[in-house]
């Protein structure tokens, strides 16, 4: 009896295993089917774009043959004279060449590695504050400094691209001056007491604490969303490649004053600037949401924390994704409003390149977690909004701005805060969670 029942045992067990080889088998047809065809083949168009339109106008409009680093004013009308090179552009360029280069996007004859060194060997001959450290905040087009401010929203991206450029040309040096950019602003910038960072500064690091020339990004003396996001994104990505003690007690605090000051779960109490204690700030420029940033927060957010190898706050990310639906979103489109305030309609209704490519991104990514129908026709109506109206079919850019009907309002096409990093990051994160099978 005994016997009888182990060999019953034995056959179960086989059994069983039998089943979950089959399963493991399945599984990945069975995640693919949770997503329409429809996103797959649109992603397959979305990469031939960038790599056979996108890419290539950045690479042969883009680049300064004469002085090096880039020169970015064009319009759907035709190129415009330029007068500076802007610290957050040219670090914005050298990311987007570095990442096109990582993911394998390049066309035959387009060196994107090249272009990417050539943007940096200008920041680090030009930019670069070789007594004080930090990086200037414009030069004119031959990289003599016009304004030596020093905008801890323009030293952020310099550090993204560092790291992106690290990871592209395994360049040593570049990841080197990356860190020693973090030790200058934590020394600097840093609020002893009060946590945060301070966002304004002459290039010798003394704190500009109100409205003046030159501080070119928010308002000097308060705190801002924008920055401490972006300030979150160089953390995350400098993190994830030196796993710097440090550089993880500095990003985890600036998730955490996202979450709580800036972002917080209720997205409708989100704001734009907060004083240095934190308190609220009063005022109509510090009211209010941006959409296209709650939704970039909350992908970024889902990101540090799994660099982190911290337990990603799903339930946050999911509140800002769907108030944007619910407040944000024009569903009769496709495309995600401009700005709002509260629990409440949009105020305006402008649909802006990159508030389109965060929430692409961020579409992508809630999809990928959890693949609700809602979510689904939400990203599927943004690619017909964009296709339709807001992607230059010739050569793959994206406009500035379009109305609520996509009528073009703004039809650059790059310029001091236009790059190819928004709608570049946007389409390889939609790229990447649909296009293969």
């Amino acid at each position: 009896m005994k016997k009888t029942i182990n060999h019953n045992h034995e056959i179960l067990n086989k059994f069983t295993t039998l089943l979950l080889l089959i399963f493991c088998l399945l599984q990945p047809a069975m995640a693919q089917q949770k997503y329409p065809q429809e996103l797959h083949s649109r992603a397959v168009e979305y990469k031939k774009l960038v790599i056979e339109k996108y890419m290539p106008y950045w690479y042969y409009t883009a680049i300064d043959k004469v002085n090096g680093g880039y020169i970015l004013a064009d319009d759907l009308k035709g190129r415009k004279p330029a007068k500076e090179k802007q610290l957050v552009t040219q670090s914005r360029m050298i990311w987007g060449f570095s990442h096109a280069y990582l993911k394998g996007l390049t066309k035959e004859g387009a060196d994107y590695l090249a272009a990417a060194e050539n943007g940096y060997k200008f920041l680090i001959e030009h930019f670069l504050d070789k007594e004080n450290g930090g990086y200037f905040w414009t030069t004119d087009l031959t990289g003599n400094v016009i304004n030596s401010n020093k905008i801890l929203y323009g030293e952020a991206f310099v550090i993204y691209a560092l790291v992106e450029y690290y990871r592209a040309s395994h360049s040593h040096e570049a990841l080197n001056r990356a860190i020693d950019l973090f030790n200058v602003i934590q020394k600097n910038c840093y609020d002893k007491k009060n946590g945060g960072w301070y966002e304004h500064f002459t290039a010798d690091w003394k704190p500009i604490l109100k409205p003046t020339p030159g501080a070119d990004v928010e308002v000097p003396g308060y705190k801002s969303a924008n920055t401490h996001l972006h300030w979150m994104e160089a953390l995350t990505e400098l993190y994830a490649e030196t796993n710097d003690k440090t550089v993880k007690k500095a990003l985890q605090e600036a998730v955490n004053i996202n979450m709580k000051y800036f972002y917080p779960k209720k997205p409708g109490d989100s704001c734009f600037h907060r004083k240095p204690d934190w308190s609220k700030v009063d005022g109509p420029k510090s009211q209010g949401l941006s959409y296209g940033h709650n939704v970039e927060f909350a992908w970024l957010m889902i990101r540090a924390q799994q660099v982190m190898n911290k337990r990603p706050s799903w339930s946050h990310f999911e509140a800002h994704i769907e108030h944007a639906l619910k407040y944000g979103y024009d569903h009769e489109r496709g495309g995600l409003y401009y700005l709002g305030i509260d629990d409440k309609p949009a105020q305006n209704r402008d649909k802006i390149w990159w508030v389109q490519a965060e929430m692409l991104a961020a579409l992508s990514d809630a999809i990928k977690h959890n693949p609700k129908q809602e979510y689904i026709q939400a990203l599927l109506k943004l690619t017909d909004f964009l296709d339709k109206y807001q992607i230059n079919p010739d050569d793959g850019v994206w406009l500035d701005t379009v109305a609520e009907d996509g009528k073009p309002k703004n039809t650059a096409k790059a310029h001091n805060w236009k790059a190819n990093y928004h709608d570049l990051r946007g389409m390889v994160k939609f790229i990447e969670a649909f296009g293969s099978k």
